[in-house]
């Protein structure tokens, strides 16, 4: 019988070939969508899961607490670490302390390479559970040793076995190459991390971390942490909240907390209000996701439209099949299989669609997502996905068909009756109005994206440029580096800076200044700079004047924003003694 079913619906769909194209077409553009939109979902709902323990992970962030909003970070106090690990070893498994991810020029022979990576203490591959391809995840305890990616060990060595082989880091040491391990996939916390490097080496090689060790102030160093099997992530949060004022005064340091934040909610949950994980990502996760079923809705409803309008056409064929003894859910079984079979038709038509916007659609979300060919899951969800298009589709059309009355139809008397176009208005209103608001929608959207683009920044980016100074060649020579550029007459003016202008790398506490709350102490965004970095990024400056090499007494000046200036309710910060002081 069921064979019977889908020779009629080939036999249906080779009769009406236009009806069936514009059908199925329609079907599979919604389905295209929708499958499209599933993969961006499901590469954001598995992140980071990469690592075998995912669930275990967790990030120590700092909140600071002042007269406005509380603060959060996960900038955290080297000292921090060392307290975690042997205060607290019945909630923490491990834990490693990591620098931010810094750039770094590699060099082998005559082949130079930039790329980022972090100084991370020897435990933190282990937790990451890397896939060790040469090497051993241990390797780290070695000073001079390095971890590098498979991509960036071909990129330095080609075909030969990088392992035991020097790379020159920065241009001023020798690292040995003590392990390559798989590449990390896009949607991990570490993927831009191409290599990992001794947190011992980091020690000696920088002066001033060995002052960081003991300094519960300096908050520039990143604390990862894998809690034991049995450990809570709220019960170890409540337990170390207060571990910083321990070793802090709350006059002269203000008020600071820490917590454990999962590895879970490290991508979809970053947003922080209060000291708490309000959301983030995952509200556009929720938002895509309801736009894929509506988009889905549109097409299905315009199946079940176009279905129901033959109706007559089809109301011949249903009065015969019930003279001959067709009851009603045979009937439906029937259109519900050329449903079905339209459906699976569609399904092909939008994997095909799928497969060749998908490379787009990647470099538009800038993700790495691709069709999971091997994994069963992935094959019962297509399979269960075509099986709710093609009911929810066929659905109406299936019972409404199924209803004619055989003895009005073979009599010629059968009419639609005012009432059975009813649910096709509706669905008609229904389809309008879903269309008008993602119309609605996308016009908003467009115009905030637009909005933020030409909003003024308080600079001009017209042939602004920012490049990373990732190597110590140039550190110490700005002036001969300036110089040189502007020989070139390609450079208007140049300028460095502690950090990019879209970003602040640096906050600092302890200003005071004239009025000033005994009891306010707030955190300021610091950026050092040369004296030509407001012109070169061409600022406006309201009141005052822009920093000049012709008085001495700007090495020790501040420029303050207009946030700043409101913030200290300074009246006159330009006067002598009306200022802010460290």
């Amino acid at each position: 019988m069921l064979r019977n079913y889908f020779k009629i619906a080939f036999r249906n769909l080779g009769r009406n070939k236009a009806f069936s194209f514009i059908n199925i077409f329609g079907l599979a553009l919604g389905m295209t969508v929708a499958m499209l939109i599933g993969l961006w979902m499901h590469d954001e709902l598995s992140y980071d899961t990469y690592h075998a323990n995912y669930d275990r992970l967790g990030q120590v962030w700092t909140t600071w607490y002042n007269e406005s909003e509380p603060g959060s970070g996960n900038a955290i106090a080297m000292p921090l670490g060392e307290e975690l690990r042997t205060k607290y070893a019945a909630d923490f498994k491990k834990t490693a302390l990591t620098s931010w991810n810094f750039g770094h020029i590699l060099a082998v022979g005559d082949k130079k390479i930039a790329q980022t990576g972090l100084w991370a203490q020897p435990d933190l591959p282990e937790m990451l559970t890397l896939k060790m391809l040469r090497g051993r995840r241990d390797a780290l305890k070695d000073p001079s040793a390095i971890l590098l990616t498979e991509s960036l060990a071909k990129a330095l060595f080609g075909d030969a076995d990088p392992m035991n082989k020097l790379v020159k880091l920065d241009n001023k040491m020798d690292l040995r190459v003590a392990g390559v391990y798989e590449d990390l996939p896009r949607n991990t916390f570490f993927h831009d991390a191409e290599m990992f490097l001794s947190w011992d080496k980091y020690l000696a090689d920088q002066p001033w971390l060995k002052e960081a060790q003991t300094e519960w102030g300096n908050h520039s160093f990143q604390l990862f942490v894998q809690l034991n099997d049995g450990a809570d992530f709220d019960k170890v949060t409540e337990k170390i909240k207060d571990v910083p004022m321990q070793h802090l005064k709350a006059s002269v340091d203000g008020r600071e907390s820490v917590l454990v934040h999962p590895m879970s909610r490290w991508h979809l949950y970053s947003d922080f209000k209060g000291g708490k994980s309000v959301g983030g990502r995952i509200q556009f996760v929720w938002l895509f996701g309801i736009i894929g079923v509506f988009v889905l809705l549109l097409a299905c409803i315009n199946f079940m439209n176009l279905s129901t309008a033959r109706s007559e056409k089809r109301a011949k064929e249903v009065g015969i099949r019930k003279a001959v003894g067709s009851v009603k859910n045979q009937l439906v079984f029937q259109f519900l299989s050329e449903s079905l079979l339209m459906a699976g038709l569609a399904f092909v038509l939008a994997f095909f669609l799928t497969q060749l916007t998908l490379p787009w659609f990647n470099q538009l979300a800038d993700k790495q997502m691709r069709v999971q060919w091997l994994n069963p899951v992935f094959w019962l969800a297509v399979l269960g996905f075509t099986l709710f298009t093609g009911l929810v589709a066929g659905s109406y059309p299936a019972f409404y068909l199924s209803s004619f009355d055989p003895v009005r139809v073979l009599k010629g008397t059968f009419r639609v009756g005012r009432l059975a176009s009813l649910p096709r208005k509706v669905l008609v209103v229904t389809q309008f109005t879903v269309s008008i608001t993602l119309i609605i929608g996308t016009v908003i959207v467009f115009r905030q994206i637009q909005h933020a683009k030409n909003r003024p920044v308080g600079y001009d980016r017209q042939g602004l440029i920012s490049i990373d100074m990732t190597t110590p060649d140039l550190h110490g020579k700005y002036a001969l580096l300036r110089q040189e550029l502007l020989k070139t007459g390609a450079v208007a003016d140049m300028a460095q800076s502690s950090s990019p202008t879209t970003n602040v790398f640096s906050n600092q506490s302890g200003f005071d200044w004239k009025g000033k709350d005994p009891n306010f102490l707030p955190s300021f965004g610091v950026i050092a700079v040369t004296h030509d970095f407001g012109k070169a990024v061409g600022w406006q400056i309201k009141e005052g004047r822009d920093f000049s090499r012709d008085f001495s007494t700007d090495t020790s000046a501040l420029i303050l924003n207009k946030a700043a200036v409101k913030l200290t309710k300074l009246q006159n910060p330009q006067r002598l003694g009306d200022g802010i002081s460290v």
